[in-house]
């Protein structure tokens, strides 16, 4: 006599607290990298077409553009580029005069970076077109959910920091690609 098994129970995930399910919370980190490339590959179009500008190279523009010199280590740990990476980038800023490097009154080992008039005045252009885009992906959300998003991005940029300090510092080229 053939004994039919019972029907297989959907796959419960284990709840956490707050109602998330394990599943859900190891994607995010996943959706939000997804987000990040859809939104940098959007962005390139754009600015490669009218600015002759990588994504890369808008990042650390616009890291430069807060104010004060930086040196290339700080470039590379406000963008979240590796320094390798980082260096081949400001080079070619340099090379194209978007970029000037001089060096640190106080370490002659060091270089600092600011962004050079050509730099400044190719940032001026782009911030409206950014700023555009950020509406626009802005607006399916309402008021308040922006603000949490602001609050929730910082906190969980803080604490992706953290954790990154806790195992030794930046990551090298194979860990910044996936």
């Amino acid at each position: 006599m053939h004994r039919s098994r019972p029907a297989a129970k959907p796959r419960q995930h284990a709840r956490r607290p707050g109602g998330g399910t394990r599943r859900a919370a190891l994607l995010a980190p996943y959706r939000i990298a997804a987000l990040a490339n859809l939104l940098a590959q959007s962005a390139v179009r754009q600015y490669a077409r009218r600015f002759g500008l990588t994504i890369l190279e808008w990042h650390v523009l616009a890291v430069l553009a807060e104010g004060r010199p930086l040196s290339a280590a700080e470039v590379s740990r406000r963008t979240a580029i590796d320094r390798r990476r980082a260096g081949r980038v400001v080079a070619g800023l340099v090379r194209r005069g978007l970029v000037d490097r001089q060096p640190d009154a106080f370490d002659a080992r060091r270089a600092t970076l600011r962004l050079s008039l050509k730099g400044r005045a190719i940032y001026r252009r782009v911030v409206p077109l950014a700023a555009a885009g950020e509406r626009n992906l802005l607006a399916v959300l309402t008021t308040p959910e922006r603000r949490q998003l602001e609050r929730l991005l910082a906190r969980l940029h803080e604490r992706a920091e953290a954790m990154l300090a806790q195992r030794g510092g930046a990551p090298d080229e194979d860990d910044a690609a996936g």
